[in-house]
């Protein structure tokens, strides 16, 4: 057939009598005339812009400019493509029912589809480069275009063509898009003055884009890679040659950072306040602040939403119109089709609808524009979502700094509360907010649902929706217990921590007691318990999961039963694969979440409000004695101030500048004189009570005043009540107006003094230790080191692994309470300002270091700089050095004046203070001896003895097999990074046990055969019912009906068997693998203890264990549900269509690429929100604990600033992980619109029948829903996978060797029973591949002898005490007891039978009786002997509950002294005749060391006690003395002989400890 422009069949077509505009064909040529003039303008101009502009493809995101009406060109765009589709559509099925060809159809159609494209790509480009001279060959096309179609929709109104015809509308609509875009390109044209005007208007790009920081795009790209996400391709394909950190994803872009939706929502917020002023009750309302502020996101987003919902319904419309047609060609083959009249070529509507490939498109364009609309609708909630929570934060924030103290000490606001508001209630809000637009979808996506199924089925429609609707309470109800087992889960895994953390904190002495099974066991307890509740949980869930799966089951079985039953006609295929019910149950199923969510949120917003709402602290007025006062002494020195702002000259030096005039005029003594005075002060704590009364006080300038008074009589209080932070019942506090008023380093003025204040309880940032002390002042080196010496932190600084720059806090390094207080102390030294309250600073310091601290410190520092000092003190000793002291007595002012004044005025006040002086002076010598810093400094040193292995642990996380090919080999590292961990997973997976795993597996695949099997069977029975028949159909109804419900129902008990299964096992890993690790840890030997710091393997049993408990098993059991329904509709489809395979392998291809990029940079940006979230949190409570000192110092907008900083980096890495979810579902559901199309387009060619078609395209629109959740579901469990690895890497630690050769039984009961040691030739190492500590040790210990071990530090004495008990390596020579060689023994009965008091007191918590006798072995008479052995018996008598009273954790309600006097009792219990005390009289005070050594000497007069002194005094009166040094027992005799060498070892550690 030769092919012809206007057809071979026509005589007419060339016939131009009657006009050439009369002439169709001619009209149509044309019509190409503007299509091929722009394709051969803009051609060259691409080309050669591509060529020289090689960039060009890759522009840099500073170039974007918009053009105006930039969108609306998009969508114009986009719209006039879909016309050209139909038209191009149109004029193919038209000329199908020609004899001939007749190209003029369809090619003009072609030509404009390629132009319009075409189009589009030039802008873009002309675009990004700026060249806007360029757009005017578009303007030329727009108008020629527009033209042409309109001549030819005229021609079209004189021939009299109804407007019924399809073509006659696709012209009409071109014209109007045509003039559409012209009038765009018009006011571009009107706007930019690129042509015909004289100045053409210059244009910057936003701000954002010229920061080179804002890597975020979303906002600034062009619709369509808006809509595809097309600009994270360089992200997620860079994820993969390197790791994603904070400086790939930049910053937020200004739109979307936490100060600018705060000030959106707070302007809101304050309206609302406005409103509720005039009625007393009603409070203002955040529901309407929320939505005035963030209102529009969310009605786009709810638009995008309902627009999705509705082209969702198109699927199946467009599948059962496929089916319809299919079936009616087969049916009709034999009928001849009739060949139209080339002259009235014109289809309409309808007839166009009914060909099949034409629904087949228009199936694949309607599910690509409904997946770009629903994505488009999510990122727009979650962005909206995060700008709402960064602006909350901001708001709770800023309502912190302005808490009124009382609120927080009187327990109105707790930490925890303000806590939860930011981690868990700001999140909720969040949450619902990403759900919210559901709110109003679904219930328009259900009606709309049950309308189209009446329409398909009629009355039995109504019955499937009536089973939906009635179990959807159900799921409500689950929802509900599932947020019930969830709480108490977490309750039950809080305490199972705290008994971990204290097993591990007293491991080592659990392990010398042989008790830890008893500890062990008692964690076992607890974690049953959590298992019990984890179990209602898992139920809970699975039965979720199994409603999910079973209600679209049981809809659809009841309908078609019901159908089958009243109709008459048998059900046809195309009324069966449209009528698809989980259109109805996804909505139903997210009802009852988001309702849920609904409910939190509402709570969540009330406690906001109560928050919001609660007292404040007062305003600022009274800082400067009158109200008007602050704000005219400023204005009146701002010329000064700006001009003699000096920023490098410290501020100290300007302010005296200042002054010095100020001095020289004589002025009435008492103000220059004067800091701060308050007269008649009355405050209180917010309970209304006056806390301090009668309060007139003066602090003179440049003085120290000493404010002294018994325990609770005010002295705090009244240092708070001078800085505001107490409620002013009458009185003022006045601060005196010297003209230094000072200037901030950042140049604003503060209305009071910044005081620098040390608050009693220590106050530390999470930053280093040189942070902490410089606060956010400048640093100035000779000044930070005057302020360490001062506080003498320099030997505490040096034992630090990075010295001052050690993260101390939360995540850093836990200091003593002296170390803290001292860097308190040195903060408020350091600052720069004229006020300094220290609160109590000597209380936590021995007496060595307050001597310096106020010899250096406040003496010599504070007072060369004049400053103004309020000291808060129990150390009356130091009262000679104050000039001015005020003494307090039960909230009044006792006494003020200086010391003279009181010496003469009150005579009685004055001896009791000289007596307490005596007092405090004989414990002076007495603390003499026990030094407290060296002890503190020991500690320290012991908790940072590991440093190499800690450094190595950090990397521990990191894939073991990176360290074996060190090479920098980046194709090893990425092919790691894109490997998912199958080993891991495989281990996982076999921790649950392999019957429950076969059970799991099996139950799956027979779950979705029969599922498949179903869906088949209704298939042969629809086609079926069309072949034949009348023939026995009621025979064949009932067949048909009963396998149908048969095997419905056995899909319903599988769904529940298998989500039951999949629980249970991930259950019973998650109890194996922590009792495997709980088992392993405890056995461990003491050096993995030494080595590894606690936090890692608390880590273990908190985050990794809560992940193996709650989060695999729902993502296991989701990823293995979504991968065998798209296997199963995959096999479905290929069964239907063979030749569908074929198109599979590209997809295939394209699907293995997207998700191997995807996971990888997925993880990274998941690691990057976890790890910002982290210290976002901690900001928080810090700030909340430290407000006092925040606000004293005045360094409120530092504190904000940080706040936000923090903010914006957690949500530009949430915003990130979100936008990747979107670039993956966005391509994910495109590969599954082309499956569709694929399997529509093969199954039409080559389809077997039409139940069969409608199988197959249903199967195939569901992969379209699942493709996106194998994805990611598989990172999910990537991410998840690494917890399990992490306790595995711990269950493949050696444990200690339990076994002995000898049988317990064969070691006497009462062994040993001398306590006759014999050291033979001891060697010892801590591990095999490290050096020796004991070389060579020789010794002999007489039954009951007291022998004492000395030498310098890391000599090997408290190595010795261990070999005893075996905790380190005996490599050589051997240890005799009783004549048994310790090391056959089996270790429990070892360490059973001796005794030990370590040097740092560990109690545990539980009774006082638990913690003398674990093992409740002994009678209470014993007890009690014990503990009047160690003269606890009174203190303990006194408790309530004597024996069976309360140990809080650690021990702490008792003194330090205390804790060690019990261990001693401890010791005591165990009738051991060989007790060891390593160090135990370091960390007492003199008195309790004297009971010890009385204790020593009487009680254990019949047993061996071998000592390891701290101070060798304490051994001179020992029958024996061994004497180490580097491991070598270098002398061993008694300490009067061994004095007499007068150049031994032992002599030099006499005379130099004396």
């Amino acid at each position: 057939m030769r092919l012809a422009f206007c057809g071979n069949d026509n005589a007419s077509a060339y016939n131009i009598s009657a006009g050439v505009l009369r002439n169709v064909c001619f009209v149509d040529a044309l019509n190409l005339v503007p299509h091929v003039f722009l394709l051969f303008i803009t051609f060259p101009i691409l080309f050669i812009g591509w060529g020289s502009q090689s960039s060009k493809v890759q522009i840099h995101h500073n170039t974007w400019l918009h053009f105006p009406g930039h969108n609306l060109r998009w969508i114009l765009t986009f719209t006039l493509l879909f016309v050209h589709v139909c038209e191009i559509a149109e004029g193919i099925v038209s000329d199908t029912q020609m004899k001939s060809r007749h190209l003029h159809l369809f090619l003009p159609a072609i030509m404009g589809f390629v132009a319009a494209t075409v189009s589009i790509v030039y802008y873009h480009n002309i675009e990004t480069s700026n060249f806007p001279k360029l757009l005017l060959a578009l303007f030329l096309y727009w108008i020629m275009a527009f033209v042409t179609k309109t001549i030819k929709l005229v021609r079209y109104c004189q021939d009299g063509v109804p407007f019924s015809q399809l073509r006659f509308c696709i012209t009409g609509i071109m014209v109007i898009l045509y003039g559409l875009l012209m009038a765009v390109e018009i006011n571009v044209i009107r706007v930019r003055r690129y042509v015909f005007f004289m100045n053409p208007q210059k244009v910057k790009p936003p701000e954002d884009l010229q920061d080179l920081g804002v890597r975020f795009l979303q906002p600034f790209v062009n619709l369509l890679s808006k809509a595809t996400y097309w600009w994270m391709n360089t992200l997620i394909i860079s994820a993969h040659k390197k790791p994603v950190d904070l400086k790939a994803i930049g910053k937020l872009p200004i739109a979307m950072r936490a100060l600018t939706n705060y000030v959106c929502l707070k302007e809101a917020y304050e309206e609302q306040k406005k409103k509720v002023e005039e009625q007393p009750n009603r409070s203002p309302s955040i529901w309407l602040a929320m939505y005035s502020a963030f209102g529009r996101p969310i009605l786009l987003s709810s638009t995008f939403r309902y627009l999705a919902d509705l082209l969702g319904f198109a699927g199946p419309l467009c599948i059962s119109g496929i089916v319809q047609g299919f079936q009616n060609t087969t049916n009709n083959t034999n009928t001849t089709e009739k060949v139209k009249d080339p002259s009235n070529s014109y289809l309409s509507s309808e007839e166009f609808l009914r060909n099949v490939y034409v629904l087949a498109v228009l199936l694949f364009l309607a599910l690509i524009l409904q997946r770009t609309f629903l994505q488009a609708s999510y990122y727009v909630t979650t962005e909206t979502g995060i700008n709402l929570r960064g602006a909350l934060l901001a708001m709770i924030y800023n309502k912190i700094l302005r808490l009124s103290t009382s609120n927080l000490s009187m327990g109105e606001m707790t930490l925890g509360q303000i806590n939860n508001l930011v981690a868990i209630e700001t999140n909720q809000l969040m949450w619902f907010l990403f759900l919210c637009p559901n709110l109003w979808a679904m219930p328009v996506q259900i009606i709309m649902g049950v309308i189209l199924l009446y329409n398909l089925l009629g009355v039995s429609a109504l019955v499937g929706a009536a089973v939906i609707v009635l179990l959807a309470p159900i799921q409500y109800f689950i929802a509900t217990k599932l947020a019930e087992a969830q709480k108490s889960t977490l309750d039950y895994s809080t305490e199972r921590l705290k008994k971990t953390n204290e097993i591990l904190k007293g491991i080592k002495l659990l392990k010398l007691y042989a008790w830890e099974h008893i500890f062990c066991t008692s964690v076992e307890e607890t974690r049953m318990k959590e298992l019990t509740s984890l179990k209602t949980f898992a139920l809970h869930t699975s039965l979720s999961i199994f409603m999910n799966a079973a209600i679209p089951i049981a809809a659809v079985l009841a309908t078609f039963v019901t159908y089958a039953y009243t109709n008459d006609k048998p059900l046809q295929p195309a009324q069966a694969f449209a009528s698809l019910f989980h259109i109805l149950v996804t909505p139903l199923f997210l009802l009852s979440t988001v309702v849920r969510f609904a409910v939190k949120a509402i709570v969540s917003v009330q406690k906001l409000n109560e928050f919001l709402l609660s007292d404040e602290i007062g305003d600022d007025s009274w800082r400067g004695g009158d109200s008007s006062v602050p704000y005219e002494s400023c204005k009146k020195h701002t010329g000064l101030h700006t001009k003699a702002i000096n920023r490098r000259q410290p501020l100290r030096y300007q302010l005296e500048g200042y002054e010095q005039p100020a001095r020289k005029q004589t002025r009435p003594v008492e103000i220059d004189d004067v800091a701060i005075k308050v007269t008649n002060g009355y405050f209180s704590w917010g309970s209304g009570l006056a806390t301090l009364s009668n309060i007139n006080i003066r602090i003179p300038t440049g003085q120290m005043t000493m404010i002294v008074g018994q325990v609770g009589c005010g002295k705090s209080s009244l240092l708070l009540a001078i800085l505001g932070e107490m409620q002013t019942l009458e009185g003022k506090v006045h601060w005196s107006k010297l003209p230094g008023r000072q200037t901030n380093t950042e140049g604003y003025f503060r209305n009071r003094y910044s005081v620098a204040y040390a608050a009693q309880k220590p106050w530390l940032l999470n930053a280093t230790v040189e942070e902490n002390i410089i606060f956010g002042s400048p640093f100035n080196k000779q000044r930070y080191k005057a302020v360490t010496d001062a506080c003498s932190l320099q030997p505490d600084i040096d034992l630090l692994p990075f010295g001052d720059q050690t993260e101390i806090g939360e995540r850093g390094i836990n200091l003593s309470g002296g170390q803290r207080q001292r860097i308190c102390v040195a903060r408020a030294l350091y600052q720069n300002t004229n006020i300094v309250f220290l609160d109590d600073p000597f209380s936590a310091l021995d007496i060595h270091l307050s001597d310096h601290l106020m010899q250096e410190g406040i003496l010599k520092f504070l007072q060369e700089d004049k400053r103004t000092l309020v000291l808060v003190t129990h150390k009356l000793q130091y009262l000679p050095h104050a000039d001015w002291i005020i003494a307090m007595k039960d909230g009044m002012v006792l006494r003020e004046g200086t010391l003279k004044d009181i010496q003469n005025k009150d005579i009685e006040l004055y001896e009791h203070w000289k007596t307490l002086m005596n007092r405090q002076d004989q414990e002076l010598e007495k603390d003499m001896e026990a030094d407290q810093t060296t002890l503190e400094r020991k500690t320290l040193r012991r908790a940072m003895y590991p440093r190499e292995s800690k450094s190595q642990l950090e990397d521990e996380d990191e894939e073991e097999e990176e360290e074996e090919d060190e090479d920098d080999n980046m194709s090893t590292v990425m092919r790691l990074r894109t490997k998912m961990p199958w080993k891991t997973c495989w281990r996982y997976l076999t921790s649950g046990g392999f019957f429950l795993l076969f059970l799991m597996i099996f139950s799956k695949l027979l779950k979705h055969s029969v599922i498949v099997a179903i869906d088949y069977w209704l298939a042969t029975w629809t086609s079926m019912d069309n072949t034949n028949e009348a023939r026995n159909a009621d025979d064949d109804k009932t067949y048909h009906v009963a396998v149908f419900s048969i095997l419905s129902g056995a899909g319903i008990v599988l769904c529940l068997i298998t989500s039951l299964t999949v629980e249970w096992m991930g259950l019973t890993a998650a109890k194996n693998l922590h009792h495997n690790l709980l088992n392993k840890i405890i056995l461990g030997p003491i050096r993995f203890f030494d080595m590894t710091p606690l936090g890692l393997i608390l880590n273990r049993f908190s985050a990794d264990t809560n992940i193996i408990d709650q989060h695999i098993p729902p993502t296991l059991e989701s990823l293995t549900r979504s991968t065998l329904l798209c296997l199963s509709a995959i096999g479905m489809i290929s069964y239907a269509t063979p030749w569908f395979l074929v198109a599979l392998v590209p997809l295939g291809i394209a699907f293995y690429f997207i998700q191997k990029y995807f996971r990888v940079a997925s993880k990274d940006l998941q690691e990057l929100d976890d790890s910002t979230q982290l210290p976002l949190l901690c900001h928080f409570s810090e700030t909340a604990e430290g407000l006092t000192t925040i606000r004293a110092f005045g360094h409120e907008a530092r504190f904000k600033q940080r706040m936000l900083e923090l903010t914006d980096t957690n949500n530009i890495a949430y915003l990130f992980l979100s936008a990747a979810n979107r670039w993956l579902e966005v391509r994910t559901d495109y590969l599954g619109a082309c499956i569709v199309l694929t399997a529509a387009v093969t199954s039409i060619t080559e389809g077997p029948n039409s139940g069969f078609v409608g199988l197959g395209l249903l199967y195939a629109l569901t992969i379209t829903n699942y493709l996106n959740w194998v994805v990611r579901n598989l990172a999910d469990l990537e991410v998840q996978m690494g917890a399990v690895k992490k306790v595995h890497s711990f269950l493949n630690m050696e444990s200690e060797n339990y076994e002995g050769c000898l049988d317990p039984s064969q070691v006497p009961k009462d062994w040993p029973q001398e306590g006759e040691i014999k050291i033979e030739n001891l060697c010892v190492r801590y591990e095999n591949n490290l050096k020796p500590v004991l070389k060579h040790v020789k010794a002999y210990i007489k039954p009951g002898q007291k022998v004492g071990i000395c030498g310098r530090t890391g000599s090997g004495k408290s190595s010795l005490s261990l070999a005893f008990f075996r905790m380190v390596d005996i490599f050589d020579g051997r240890i005799m007891i009783d004549g048994i060689d310790i090391s056959k023994l089996p270790l429990h009965t070892l360490r059973s039978r001796l005794s030990i008091i370590l040097q740092d007191p560990i109690l545990f918590s539980g009774s006082i009786r638990f913690n003398l006798d674990p093992e409740c072995k002994c009678t209470d008479d014993r007890l009690w002997e014990a503990l009047e052995i160690a003269q606890l018996k009174n203190m303990v008598k006194s408790l309530p509950g004597g024996l069976d009273a309360m140990v809080t954790e650690g021990g702490e309600n008792f003194s330090v002294g205390q804790r060690q006097l019990f261990c001693l009792a401890r010791a005591f219990v165990r009738k051991s005749s060989i007790l060891i005390m390593d160090e135990a009289t370091a960390s007492i005070d003199m008195a309790t060391e004297n009971i010890l050594q009385k204790v020593v000497m009487t009680a254990f007069a019949d047993r061996t006690v071998v000592t390891i002194a701290h101070r060798v005094s304490h051994i001179l009166d020992a029958n024996l003395v061994l004497v180490l040094s580097e491991g070598f027992l270098v002398e061993c005799d008694t300490a009067s002989n061994l004095l007499l060498k007068e150049d031994g070892l032992f002599t030099t550690l006499v005379k130099t400890h004396k």
